[in-house]
């Protein structure tokens, strides 16, 4: 009897479509600027590669410094016109964006700091993070969208404004500062990116995943704290109207980023501080950027009444190489599919872009990044194939997305420990490559896999 109902539960599977998407919407995104700005000689192998893999945005950023003529001066050149594209070096942007658009990928441009000094609002400390001018920045914001604008359609002001590393001081007295500087970066680019290319969509955000509560002017500002100060809100969410406060107009966009790093934390744990957010807070985060919202302390624009999420930054670093702040290579590849699983499942969630695609230099303090699903020498982590095939399993329910997205059929594959993998159900994915059904595993099978019908295979997943 036991047989026939696990042949009966195998025909259903066989014959019945995969459930509908939850997320038709969801982009996947690559951000690795070493390939797609310093290694042009490359570039256009990964771009074919990332197209193949399923990639369909990749964030590049824009440098305020590394365009702008003179930036180490305390003044701009004579002949200088701020707002018009001409006096900026936009060429190493111009061969990227060219090479990813070749390859049909989507491209958001992030515009962020450094500014050059003569923008800071204190030259004298010759640092473009310190107080960057709003009017420079509207200038540069104009400028740069008038110049991409036929080839780039999604523009993110800033890159972790709560971070010292971009924007300072992040405090003054234990009072926070880079709140309200960046709310006039906001008010002042979303406009004039709107004036030069209708029809954008700008993010606001971008903000670092954690930070502290230490009263230093250098040290990261949590998050949702850092929030709520842009948005002139107290703790409780009470109207400040003092202060930096005073004249206050809720900053505007037609989305919000983040960058929801876990580090070490897995997709679905919760952070120590309430006001940091990893993945696993995204619905607290959510809850927050609502309540703001409705309380016109932030304006989304476009039409929608609550902010369409964008999370332009996320990944897990590797150990090995790093040592400090990685997690083993299995892991790593879990939690990427796991983290695509979440997202999907989050209508608000328009993309999920991966950092990065290649590990870099790992240099002797352990700085540089090693979150890519190759390593520096150019191998692959098992993370790549992840990244083909996410792919989530347990004794009731298989989740994944066969990319590139596309309607796909999809075997689900299952074996005894160390046997031969026999076929389990028979899926059609969504027009996106997605699928998610709820099936009983045979009590027999100890993994699960998912292969797709060119023949990619996902990573075995262990249901018992």
């Amino acid at each position: 009897m036991r047989s026939l109902a696990l042949a009966a539960t195998l025909v259903l599977c066989l014959l019945a479509p995969a459930a509908a998407s939850a997320n038709a919407t969801l982009e996947t995104g690559i951000a690795d600027d070493d390939i797609v700005l310093k290694s042009p000689s490359v570039a256009a192998g990964y771009a074919a590669d990332w197209a193949a893999a399923g990639v369909d945005d990749v964030r590049v950023h824009v440098g305020w410094r590394e365009v702008s003529p003179d930036p180490s001066s305390a003044l701009p050149p004579r002949e200088f016109r701020p707002s018009d594209p001409d006096t900026y070096d936009f060429a190493a942007l111009d061969r990227a964006v060219r090479v990813l658009r070749e390859h049909g990928l989507h491209v958001t441009l992030g515009l962020w700091g450094p500014a050059p000094v003569w923008a800071s609002q204190d030259p004298s400390r010759k640092d473009g993070r310190w107080k960057p001018s709003p009017a420079y920045f509207k200038a540069f914001a104009t400028a740069a969208a008038r110049h991409f604008a036929a080839d780039v359609d999604r523009y993110e002001i800033w890159n972790e404004p709560n971070h010292p590393l971009w924007l300072l001081p992040q405090r003054s007295n234990g009072a926070l500062v880079a709140p309200h500087l960046y709310r006039a970066l906001v008010q002042a680019a979303t406009p004039a990116i709107h004036d030069a290319d209708p029809g954008a969509t700008v993010l606001m955000g971008a903000l670092a995943p954690s930070g502290s509560d230490s009263r230093s002017s250098g040290a990261a500002v949590r998050p949702l704290a850092f929030l709520r100060s842009m948005a002139c809100v107290d703790s409780r969410y009470r109207a400040l109207r003092t202060g930096s406060c005073k004249g206050f107009s809720a900053p505007a966009a037609d989305a919000f980023s983040l960058h929801p790093h876990g580090i070490k934390l897995s997709p679905d744990a919760h952070p120590r501080s309430r006001d940091d957010a990893p993945l696993g807070a995204l619905g607290h985060v959510e809850a927050v950027l609502d309540t703001l919202t409705k309380a016109h302390r932030l304006k989304v624009l476009g039409g929608p009444a609550r902010f369409p999420l964008h999370l332009t930054e996320f990944a897990y670093q590797t150990n090995p190489p790093d040592r400090f702040l990685g997690v083993p290579a299995s892991t790593q590849a879990a939690w990427l599919s796991r983290s695509a699983q979440k997202a999907w499942g989050d209508p608000r969630v328009r993309s999920l872009t991966w950092y990065v695609w290649k590990d870099g230099p790992l240099g002797r303090n352990g700085s540089g990044w090693q979150s890519g699903v190759l390593r520096a020498d150019g191998t692959a982590k098992p993370s790549l194939t992840a990244f083909r095939l996410p792919f989530v399993a347990s004794t009731r329910s298989v989740w994944g997305i066969d990319r590139p997205g596309a309607a796909h059929a999809v075997t689900v594959e299952g074996r005894r420990s160390g046997g031969a993998w026999r076929t389990l159900a028979a899926l059609q994915t969504s027009a996106t490559g997605a699928f998610s059904r709820r099936m009983s595993v045979p009590r027999d099978v100890r993994e699960v896999r998912a292969v797709g019908d060119d023949g990619t295979t996902g990573l075995a997943v262990r249901v018992r």
